[in-house]
């Protein structure tokens, strides 16, 4: 369904509701074969909004750890701020998802941000 909407001029970076684009609502998912078609297709991989405020800081409020790794190769800012969270490692740690704070943490989060 994402490849047809994509095929057919769909805009990959357009804002609108709780998870602001489609990455967002992707990670927040663990659709993780969704996530990858998007960044293979130029999805912003760092867009701000939305009520999580990046698609990293969704990821881990599922707890979607492949989802993290495959944000993480694709450049996905580890201190990024925003969301209801504040940034990436501050949701990892409030949701309780220790393998997450750890692979955050390897990935240089900053600690006191």
């Amino acid at each position: 369904m994402v490849q047809l909407l994509l095929d057919n001029g769909a805009n990959i970076n357009a804002q609108c509701g709780q998870y602001d684009n489609a990455l967002q609502a992707a990670s927040c998912g663990g659709h993780e074969s969704v996530v990858q078609l998007l960044l293979k297709s130029w999805a912003d991989v760092n867009a701000q909004g939305g009520v999580y405020g990046n698609a990293l800081q969704a990821a881990f409020c599922g707890g979607h750890e492949s989802v993290v790794q495959v944000l993480l190769k694709n450049w996905a800012d580890v201190n990024a701020q925003g969301g209801v969270y504040g940034n990436a490692l501050q949701a990892a740690s409030i949701n309780g998802h220790e393998s997450v704070v750890q692979l955050l943490l390897k990935n240089e989060a900053d600690v006191k941000a």
